[in-house]
């Protein structure tokens, strides 16, 4: 996933799971005989007002250069009434994290995803696609030339929470105020739902995305 010269940005929300893989990453650097680099940067979607002090802290203790990128993504939702916020809201944050990277000569883009998120994923596109992917571990983005990685691909959400609290690590208590009905809650809750029939059903998930087969497709119906 990482290879000699490599310069990283890691798209850092404040949230668990971003700040465990820059911890993991910064820790992997400092290790690790493949030279690589890190920077860091947080897109405060309320358009300025976010407290940053806490994550420039963090970056500084493990002497990751750190960024701030200020959008006013939660007012454009709103006055837009957007039907797909946490769709739009990825959307716009990847435009603004690729241009950091780019801004900074980096040539992979971090981002903290993790198993949940990558089944999550698959069961949304399921059911309001009819198709059965997910993003991605590893994915070159031909118009922006940008690679996306996501190191915590393969790392259950629970533990990465247990990790985060085991570390101390300065959590951001964000709520988003248009996450209480979206496809992603309601595909967490399947997904939690799944689970508690079959412990194994993320897993399971995830390795039918590593084995997708060819030969398992159905041929399209004539006429």
């Amino acid at each position: 996933m990482i290879s000699p010269g490599d310069r990283i940005m890691i798209g850092l929300s404040g949230g668990k799971d971003s700040l465990v893989m820059t911890a993991a990453l910064a820790g992997l650097k400092r290790r690790s005989p493949v030279p690589f680099s890190l920077s860091a940067c947080f897109v405060d979607v309320s358009g300025g007002a976010g407290d940053t002090e806490k994550l420039e802290n963090f970056c500084r203790s493990l002497d990751i250069p750190f960024a701030v990128r200020a959008h006013p993504i939660e007012k454009i939702i709103k006055d837009r009434n957007e039907r797909s916020p946490c769709s739009f809201c990825a959307n716009i944050r990847r435009g603004i994290l690729n241009t950091a990277a780019l801004d900074e000569g980096c040539n992979l883009l971090a981002l903290g995803h993790n198993l949940d998120d990558a089944a999550e994923t698959a069961l949304m596109n399921l059911f309001q696609t009819g198709r059965f992917k997910s993003f991605k571990p590893k994915l070159w983005q031909s118009r922006t030339g940008m690679t996306v990685i996501r190191p915590l691909v393969l790392a259950e959400e629970r533990k990465i929470a247990r990790e985060a609290r085991r570390l101390g690590l300065p959590v951001m208590e964000y709520v988003c105020p248009f996450s209480l009905d979206t496809e992603r809650v309601r595909a967490k809750k399947t997904l939690e739902m799944l689970g508690a029939a079959n412990p194994a059903a993320k897993y399971n998930i995830i390795r039918a995305l590593q084995r997708l087969d060819e030969g398992d497709r159905w041929e399209e119906p004539a006429g």
